[in-house]
Parts: C-alpha cells; structure tokens; sequence
C-alpha cells in the first residue's frame, strides 16, 4: 500500500497545487481529487490534502464540529494509523498537522503547524450567483456588493451584522474568501495565524490557502462594524460563557456543552484545583 493511502503522481499533483495557493491567499485553485475511502461531504478534500502532506515524523490530530470523539474524527485518524503508522494527538500543542471539519481549534496554534479545512463550499459568491463565470468575474472586479446586501438585511432582521456560519473573509489585497462552514467567531482566529491554513474541496475540485500571518477580517460595512449577539447560555461542563456552544439536549431540556473538547477540559479541569 502507498504511505498514507495517495500514490506519488496524485501526492506531486496536489502539493503542486497548495505551492499555488499559498502563493495566491485566498484564491481558489482547481486541483483534481484522488479517489479516497470516504463518501463526499465527510472530510475527502481535507484527507487528500493530509495524505499529501503527512510524513512519519508528524504528529496528527483531527477534529470534527470542534471534538476528538465524533464518528467521523476517529475512522480519520485510524485510516491514517493504518496507511502511515502516524502519531495521533488530541493535543493541539503537540501537532503538525491538524485536520479540522467546521471548527477552528480554540488552543493557540504556532508556528511550524500546518491546519487543513474541509470546505464544502468554496466560493462564498456561488450561495448568492448560480453561475461559475459571472462568479469568477465579479472576483475579478472585486465586485460583492450582493453579499454586503445580504448582510444588510441580516442587520435589519436580527440587529447583528454577522451571517452565523461561513461569514465571508476579505484578504489583505482585497479578495473575498470562505472560512469554510465555520461559526463566525471562529474567524478571528483565522486572522493572522501563525500557521499554515489549506482549504479542501472535493466536491468543488478547488483548493485554497492562507500562509503565516496572513492579514484577513470579517467583512463588514465601513461604517458598521463586524459584530454578534452573545450566547445567553454557559457550558454545563467548564462553565464558559465566552465558547462557541452546543446543545446536545432538546428544546425542552438544553444541556449547553462547548464545542471545543480539548479546552473545555482543560477549563474544567482548571475548576477542580
């Protein structure tokens, strides 16, 4: 079997294609998918472009919605167990290469880290025009003025100017760029990590990276500034106010718990000393 599953044409092929979209932040780059042992819509795009990458000396962790134990994130890591004798991590610390489905890790990342996206759409424009070419030139021109009126009309509904998941980024030269089906709080820490960021599509057959340090922001109006309403709730866990949450209860009985595994521990753990 080949290490990590991708044979070496298909491995050259894609780190080919994340060469250019690190030279290119935030544009999209057409690469073509390698068959991998996973339906679409549960990570392809992100494991093709971690079988590219992963080497015997990285460390691997994966998350799905933000924790370690979902279905989804541990067939992951045991696929690459098997196909790359890897070391897994639930540690964001001590990993190279994290594999992230709809969160980004709360755990400060540094320099060195590489954090691959699952993205199921990658061109925030293809939600509002039904057509490829008209998309690609109104990138061309910087012309979004239909996602500003959406937001718009967000504001007038809810009084917040945020759109909740896949809130749309601008690079620093002016391009706009999906975070992937990430809450909206989670863009702030896309912004000018330190890490490497590579966005996967399958689907949609296009790739798209951020290098270190990359300037981006939430887009926003000039004179309305990028905010959202707070949660009301607390986790029933660690206690946190300020954590993206999730309701694993009912309507009729919440039971509020942070997305993020690995620091509601270690937040829950701080309480008990």
């Amino acid at each position: 079997m080949n290490y990590a599953y991708l044979d070496r044409p298909s491995k050259r092929a894609l780190r080919r294609a994340i060469l250019k979209a690190l030279s290119l932040p935030g544009r999209q780059v057409p690469f073509v998918v390698p068959e991998m042992p996973i339906a679409y819509g549960w990570g392809v795009g992100g494991m093709a472009v971690t079988a590219a990458l992963l080497t015997p000396n990285d460390r691997l962790k994966v998350v799905d919605h933000g924790s370690d134990d979902t279905v989804n994130a541990i067939n992951i890591k045991r696929f690459f167990q098997n196909t790359a004798s890897v070391t897994c991590t639930e540690v964001t610390a001590e990993a190279s290469l994290i594999q992230t489905r709809q969160r980004v890790p709360e755990a400060p990342m540094h320099e060195g880290q590489v954090l691959i996206y699952q993205v199921p759409r990658p061109d925030p424009l293809r939600g509002f025009i039904n057509s490829g070419s008209e998309s690609r030139k109104r990138h061309g021109d910087h012309d979004y003025g239909v996602v500003y009126t959406r937001l718009f009309e967000q504001w007038l509904q809810s009084g917040e100017t945020a759109l909740g998941y896949d809130h749309p980024m601008i690079i620093e030269d002016g391009v706009m760029m999906s975070p992937s089906p990430v809450p909206a709080q989670d863009n702030k820490r896309i912004a000018h990590s330190p890490a490497i960021q590579i966005f996967g599509a399958a689907r949609e057959r296009r790739l798209y990276a951020l290098p270190a340090y990359t300037s981006a922001q939430s887009l926003q109006f000039d004179d309305l500034a990028f905010t959202m309403r707070h949660s009301a709730h607390h986790c029933s866990i660690c206690l946190s106010i300020d954590a993206y949450l999730d309701n694993l209860g009912s309507e009729d009985e919440p039971q509020w718990v942070c997305s993020d595994s690995e620091c509601c521990q270690l937040r829950a753990d701080a309480l008990d000393v």
